[in-house]
C-alpha cells in the first residue's frame, strides 16, 4: 500500500542543489536583504514505506539568499545526524546529543544569536548551520541546554531573549528555558506533567508564559511496535493550560482545564489588563491511533484567560479551516491587529489552497487563492523597514508551479494581499511541503 507522505508534493527530492543568479518575474525590494529559510522531512531512505511517519523524517533545510533585488542563490541540504551521515557516506560533525537520542531536525529554522538552528521537538538537540546551510553540528548553547528542545520558541523583540518549552517522553516533566541574547540559558525551570504530553508549541506574553497539556500523549504500546512517531490522542489525559508568570517558578503556575481539543500553532499572545489573550489553531481532537489522516478541521480561536478566576474562554474568530499561523514578529508577547494563516486543512498530504489575512480590529479577512494543486505553504511576514508600522511589509511563502513542475518563492505587499505578487522567484527544484520558516536578515 502506498504512503501518501512519500508520493505527490511531498515525496522527497533526492539531490542537493546549488544555483545561483536565479530567474525572478517581477522586482525584488531592495530592502530584502537576507535569507529566507525553510525546513521540513526529507527522508534519506526509508525501510518500510508503510510505517513511515511524515514528522519523522529526515530534516532538509531550503534557503533563498536575496540582495540588492537579485535572488543571488538557492540551496537544499540535509541536516547532518549521525544516521543521515552515514547515508550519505560522510563524518558526522558531532556535538552533544541527549541521553544518545539524535536526530535530523526538520521542523523550524531560525536566527538566534548570530546562529543558524534547525530545530526539532521531543527531546533532540538542535543543529547549528552555517550561512550556506552546510551542518555545523548539534549544540547545546555552550554546555547551558540541560535536555533537548522545541520547533517553536518565541524571541522576545524588547529583550533579544529566546523563550522555549521542551519536553521529552523520558522526562516526567517539561522545561521551560530562556536563551539570552548572547546565546546561552540564562534560566530554566521544571513543570511536572503527567502521562508525557506532546507540547509541539506554547505562548508568551510580555508577563506570562502559556503553556499547553493537551490530550495527545506519549504511548509507550505504539514505541514497542515501532511507531516512527509513538505519540496519539489518549481520551484519558484531560486538557488544561498552565499560567505562569515569566519571573515564577513552578509553585506559581495555574493550571485551567479546558474542553478536550488540540493545539499544534500559536499566532500570537498578549497581556490585556490582568487576563491573557490568546490566538491560535485549535483541532477538536487529533491523531487517533498516531493518524494525521481523518480528523475533524481546524479553526482559528481566541482564548481569553483569567489566572485569578481560573477560567478560559474559547471563542471561534474564523471556523473555516486553517493552519500555520503567523503574525508580524516585532509583535511577539504585545496585542497584534493583523495575523496571516494557510487555508484549508495542510497538515494532511495536499498542502494549502491560500493564504488568509485575518484584521482582528475590523473583525474581517481576506483570502488570496493560489492555483490548484500549489501546495502553498506557511506565510512569513517580512516587514518593510525596521520601523514600519504594522502589516506594512511582505508575505513569503512557497508553492510549487505545476506548470514548471519546481517551486516559486512568492513575495506578496502585505498591503496589497490579493494583488499581483511583488516579485516571484523561480526555484530550479520542487521543495517538497514541509513545515516552517523564517526570514534571517542579514546581520552586517
Amino acid at each position: 500500500m502506498a504512503n501518501p507522505y512519500l508520493e505527490g508534493l511531498l515525496a522527497p527530492v533526492t539531490e542537493e542543489v546549488t544555483s545561483h543568479d536565479l530567474p525572478v518575474t517581477g522586482r525584488i525590494p531592495s530592502g530584502l536583504r537576507g535569507r529566507y529559510l525553510r525546513i521540513g522531512p526529507n527522508p534519506l531512505g526509508v525501510e518500510d514505506d508503510s510505517s513511515y511517519h511524515w514528522f519523522a523524517g529526515d530534516g532538509m533545510v531550503h534557503g533563498i539568499r536575496l540582495r540588492d533585488g537579485r535572488a543571488e542563490w538557492y540551496r537544499n541540504r540535509w541536516v547532518r545526524s549521525q544516521k543521515a551521515a552515514e547515508r550519505l557516506g560522510e563524518r558526522w560533525p558531532a556535538g552533544p546529543v541527549v541521553e544518545n537520542f539524535d536526530f535530523a531536525p526538520n521542523t523550524h529554522v531560525i536566527q538566534h544569536a548570530g546562529d543558524t538552528l534547525a530545530l526539532v521537538e521531543a527531546g533532540a538537540r538542535p543543529y547549528r548551520l552555517d550561512h550556506e546551510l552546510n551542518t555545523l553540528g548539534p549544540c547545546d548553547f555552550g554546555g547551558t541546554l540541560k535536555g533537548g528542545y522545541t520547533a517553536h520558541p518565541k524571541e522576545d523583540p524588547a529583550t533579544g531573549e529566546l523563550h522555549a518549552i521542551g519536553y521529552f517522553f523520558g522526562w516526567e516533566h517539561l522545561e521551560y528555558t530562556v536563551r539570552s541574547a548572547a546565546g546561552e540559558i540564562v534560566r530554566s525551570v521544571e513543570i511536572p506533567v503527567s502521562d508525557g504530553p506532546m507540547v509541539h508549541d506554547f505562548a508568551l506574553t510580555e508577563k506570562y508564559v502559556v503553556i499547553y497539556d493537551l490530550p495527545i500523549t506519549f504511548s509507550m504500546e505504539m514505541a514497542e511496535a515501532g511507531a516512527g512517531l509513538p505519540y496519539a490522542w489518549n481520551d484519558a489525559h484531560p486538557a488544561r493550560v498552565g499560567v505562569m508568570p515569566r519571573d515564577g517558578g513552578v509553585g506559581d503556575v495555574r493550571w485551567i482545564d479546558i474542553p478536550p481539543c488540540w493545539v499544534f500553532h500559536t499566532l500570537n499572545a498578549f497581556d490585556d489588563g490582568d487576563r491573557v489573550v490568546v490566538d491560535l489553531v485549535r483541532f477538536p481532537s487529533f491523531m487517533h491511533g498516531g493518524r494525521l489522516e481523518g480528523n475533524p478541521p481546524p479553526a482559528l480561536d481566541r482564548w481569553t484567560i483569567d489566572p485569578a478566576a481560573g477560567k478560559a474562554v474559547q471563542e471561534t474568530v474564523d471556523d473555516r479551516a486553517q493552519e500555520f499561523p503567523r503574525v508580524d514578529e516585532r509583535l511577539t508577547t504585545r496585542r497584534h491587529r493583523y495575523g496571516y494563516t494557510v487555508a484549508d486543512n495542510v497538515v494532511e498530504t495536499e498542502g494549502g489552497a491560500g493564504l488568509m489575512k485575518h484584521d482582528y480590529e475590523r473583525g474581517s479577512s481576506e483570502t488570496r487563492p493560489f492555483p490548484a494543486g500549489s501546495g502553498v505553504g506557511e506565510a512569513v511576514f517580512v516587514p518593510s523597514a525596521p520601523d514600519s508600522a504594522e502589516d506594512d511589509g511582505y508575505l513569503m511563502t512557497l508553492a510549487f508551479d505545476r506548470a514548471r513542475q519546481t517551486t516559486d518563492l512568492v513575495v506578496i505587499a502585505s498591503q496589497d494581499f490579493t494583488g499581483e505578487p511583488v516579485a516571484t522567484v523561480h526555484l530550479p527544484v520542487r521543495v517538497p511541503l514541509g513545515f516552517h520558516g523564517s526570514w534571517a536578515p542579514d546581520l552586517d
